[in-house]
């Protein structure tokens, strides 16, 4: 492109037109273009900070990894643990023992999943024990028979500190009367709340060795829990460890991944389908540019034809008007981006400043776990977002640049 279309092209836009209808044209495709992309890079970075924060809260109670064996029986976990935390990537390995119980106080009766653990070890692989509104992990002893409910759970029971639940294991034991359930009394020691309904109203927590005597498991374990320095790398740590471990036994190795595959591919799937909802705002946008330059052209064909007739050439034509568009998704496009980014960023404080104003709030603490707007701006989303509305408003501008290029200088300046 030489420099006298670039110029030209510019000085069109600066210019004053007659036409002051095609200057709103143009005014309202650039603050589509901008409030399309501030749009579009808001909504998937609070898509991205809901997403990271719903991992954290899964993650805060489920493992990276779980080995388990034959039957979701583990023989010799002493072992196993002491295998995989050789690898670099294991920060931390907890063995735990998970069944299916029913627990009742009084008149109420819940059925819950129940997980034997060791305090101590289950704290370096899960973050229950920070997310405890009363009592402590630790208070969960061997031979006490203590039990930490889920905040729902312990709620739907009617159940505080102290007091005591009975456990019924669906196992059942063999008596002249016939098979009875076997029940066992625990004293509550704590109540978690971790965030995520699925854990807070069917989780409950015992010691490993009261488990293992209620299910009758004497050493073995149902697996073993690992946690390790980057949960991104959980899925190829996890084949090479099945690929190890193959060798050894009877091993099922999964990560997190796997363990919430449908939850987490849907939530990709809704960002998807958001991104091209939102994208066709920006498209349209664009498009208007089609509108402002063919009326830009028909104002213009006096001026082409005599550019045409001091020698410039229809590519020459054509570059003008790219110019002129391009310009308008240019600045469309990065007053969008600046303004979407600062407000991904600041999204903490403008949404509670909006919810003064408004005397509302967005996301009911009696309703929503997740009471505060997240928000996690990833700058691949930003340059994606950016060139293609870039590429939108540029092939916005062929068809009338083209048009433009074709005009004939002389039918142009017949009635002139």
């Amino acid at each position: 492109m030489t420099p006298y279309e670039l110029f030209i092209g510019l000085r069109y836009t600066r210019a004053k037109r007659r036409n002051h209808f095609i200057s709103f044209i143009s005014l309202t495709s650039m603050l589509g273009i901008a409030l399309g992309v501030a749009a579009l890079i808001v909504v998937l970075s609070v898509m991205n900070g809901f997403q990271q924060e719903l991992r954290t809260r899964i993650l805060g109670v489920a493992s990276h990894l779980q080995i388990t064996g034959s039957n979701n029986v583990l023989q010799d976990w002493r072992s196993v643990a002491r295998f995989v935390q050789g690898s670099p990537q294991v920060k931390a390995a907890a063995p735990y023992i998970m069944a299916q119980g029913m627990l009742s106080f009084d008149q109420a009766v819940q059925g819950a999943v129940i997980r034997g653990v060791l305090p101590n070890e289950e704290d370096r692989v899960a973050d229950i024990g920070s997310k405890m509104k009363i009592g402590r992990l630790d208070n969960l002893k061997a031979g006490e028979f203590g039990v930490a409910l889920g905040a729902e759970l312990a709620q739907n029971l009617g159940v505080g500190m102290g007091d005591k639940v009975v456990l019924m294991a669906p196992q059942g034991q063999f008596t002249p009367t016939g098979i009875v359930p076997r029940l066992k009394q625990f004293r509550v020691v704590g109540i978690f709340q971790v965030g995520m309904y699925e854990y807070d109203a069917s989780l409950a927590l015992i010691h490993m060795a009261d488990a293992a005597k209620l299910y009758r498991m004497g050493d073995k374990v149902s697996g073993v829990r690992l946690k390790l320095e980057n949960l991104d790398d959980a899925p190829r740590i996890s084949r090479e460890l099945a690929r190890q471990l193959s060798s050894q036994g009877d091993y099922y190795v999964s990560d997190w991944s796997e363990q919430h595959a449908n939850f987490f591919r849907a939530v990709q799937m809704e960002k998807r389908v958001m991104f091209v909802i939102l994208t066709l705002i920006v498209a349209v946008a664009a498009f208007n540019i089609v509108s402002t330059l063919v009326m830009a052209v028909t104002d213009k064909r006096a001026d082409i034809a005599i550019l045409r007739t001091l020698g410039a050439s229809p590519n020459s034509i054509m570059k003008i008007f790219i110019v002129q568009g391009a310009l308008i998704g240019v600045i469309g496009t990065f007053l969008g981006a600046a303004g979407g980014v600062l407000l991904a960023l600041n999204i903490q404080t403008v949404v509670p400043f909006l919810e003064n104003l408004l005397g509302m709030h967005f996301l009911a603490k009696d309703v929503y776990y997740i009471s505060e707007l997240p928000s996690h701006l990833l700058w691949g989303d930003v340059m994606t977002i950016t060139g293609v509305s870039l590429v939108l408003s540029l092939l916005a501008t062929l068809y009338p640049s083209r048009r433009a290029a074709t005009i004939n200088p002389a039918e142009a300046l017949r009635y002139e």
